[in-house]
């Protein structure tokens, strides 16, 4: 119970250094368990052919890994950020392995469900405390930290189409057992991350207990404690938001420039790797730039910047359009880390929680948006979606309501 108060507390950050080594690695790891993530939507098609499902059950296997994968994320961070649990982390990912096999040699329908519960339960551990692990290992360079860890996730995301078309599509359903390998190097290297992540826990440093009584105010307190919980939801908002757009250009984008410029399904993935491709890179910029100028200054700028942009999106012709999604994928991801750090040092002693928050149940409302976004399609057009997806990174306005950096240390302070 000590070790987790003390990793409730912020750490003196300025005290510490940069861990380059864990950073990368569990950046790496990340991109591993994302890629493991990819491996079920990118086997719908083949799951379809070889087992006849309907579109609805296919809706279902995508709702199940969703659901274990992020909306889970809060609750496995509320419970670490009271209990530390560094063997969690290849524990989970033992799940995923399970998981892998599962969907590789599965006869049935409700095997792939349960198949795919596994790979998310793996997921969903992972990604709080692999935060952590950032977080811990970030010394005073969090955003540079965050983007590190996200870069890898995001990157494994946009491996998504290349799978399918090298190795699931050739080799079929039992191509998925090559992931194995995949998800053993993953335990491998949390193997080494846990042990580092135990010691750190024994060795951590925290603020003295003065910096915790230094402000005994009760109607500071909880002037401080409502702009804290404001921030929060308004912060969860601009991620759904944002997510929603993601899930407009990845899901639908592809069929509306099908129809548009007669393009093939190859050819219009390539415009969806763009656009994820760009998005890691922006990922990675976002969080040194955000070190240098401002958190919220970056959020704001990543919506905003975008939003004219993606209105033109659906307007432009096909050369054109290569150009605008890479430029596009690259200044709205730009604040992927960015709102993970902003949000963690809003609430610095739960760190698991909020980025459970942030990563899993803002970005799995991503897979809701797919969802009505689907439904409006259905109900008043693909382009007219399209449009209305566009005009989403707009709501990025809202972010002048969010407290300053500055504003954030003095809450704290």
């Amino acid at each position: 119970m000590q070790e987790a108060k003390k990793l409730s507390m912020p750490l003196t950050n300025e005290e510490k250094t940069t861990v380059y080594p864990i950073l990368f690695v569990i950046g790496f790891v990340h991109l591993l368990n994302d890629a493991l993530q990819s491996v079920v939507p990118a086997m719908f098609p083949i799951l379809q052919g070889s087992m006849a499902l309907t579109f609805t059950q296919i809706g279902l296997i995508g709702f199940a890994l969703n659901f274990t994968s992020s909306l889970m994320q809060p609750l496995v961070g509320m419970y670490t950020d009271k209990r530390p649990s560094p063997y969690a982390l290849p524990i989970g990912l033992c799940f995923s392995f399970i998981g892998i096999v599962g969907i590789a040699l599965a006869n049935s329908y409700w095997l792939i469900i349960v198949s795919v519960l596994l790979i998310g339960i793996g997921s969903a551990t992972f990604h709080p405390e692999g935060s952590r692990v950032a977080y811990m290992a970030a010394g005073n360079k969090r955003g540079l930290a965050q983007s590190i860890y996200q870069v890898g996730g995001n990157s494994g995301q946009a491996l998504a189409p290349l799978i399918a078309a090298i190795i699931l599509i050739p080799f079929g359903q039992r191509g998925a057992l090559s992931f194995t390998v995949v998800a053993g190097l993953a335990i491998i290297l949390l193997l080494y991350i846990a042990k580092w992540y135990s010691n750190e826990i024994k060795n951590v440093r925290t603020v003295s207990i003065k910096k915790k009584s230094h402000s005994n105010n009760t109607e500071t307190n909880k002037k401080h404690k409502k702009i804290i919980v404001f921030s929060i939801l308004l912060l969860i908002f601009l991620v759904f938001a944002r997510s929603w757009f993601h899930a407009g250009i990845t899901s639908f984008y592809a069929f509306y420039i099908i129809n548009e410029y007669g393009l093939t399904i190859t050819e219009a993935q390539i415009y969806i790797f763009i656009f994820l491709a760009t998005g890691a890179v922006g990922t990675f910029f976002g969080g040194p730039l955000a070190d240098r100028y401002g958190k919220r200054n970056i959020i704001l700028l990543s919506m905003l910047g975008s939003a004219p942009l993606a209105l033109l999106l659906p307007f432009v012709g096909p050369f054109t359009a290569y150009i605008l999604i890479g430029i596009i994928g690259f200044i709205i991801l730009s604040s992927f880390s960015v709102t993970v750090v902003y949000a963690q040092e809003l609430v610095p002693g739960k760190i698991g929680t909020v980025s459970g928050l942030i990563v899993g149940l803002a970005f799995g409302m991503g897979a809701v948006g797919s969802v009505a976004l689907g439904w409006l399609a259905d109900l008043i057009g693909l382009t007219n979606t399209i449009i209305f997806a566009a005009c989403l990174p707009f709501i990025g306005l809202l972010t002048f309501f969010l407290p300053s950096d500055e504003k954030v240390k003095e809450i704290h302070h």
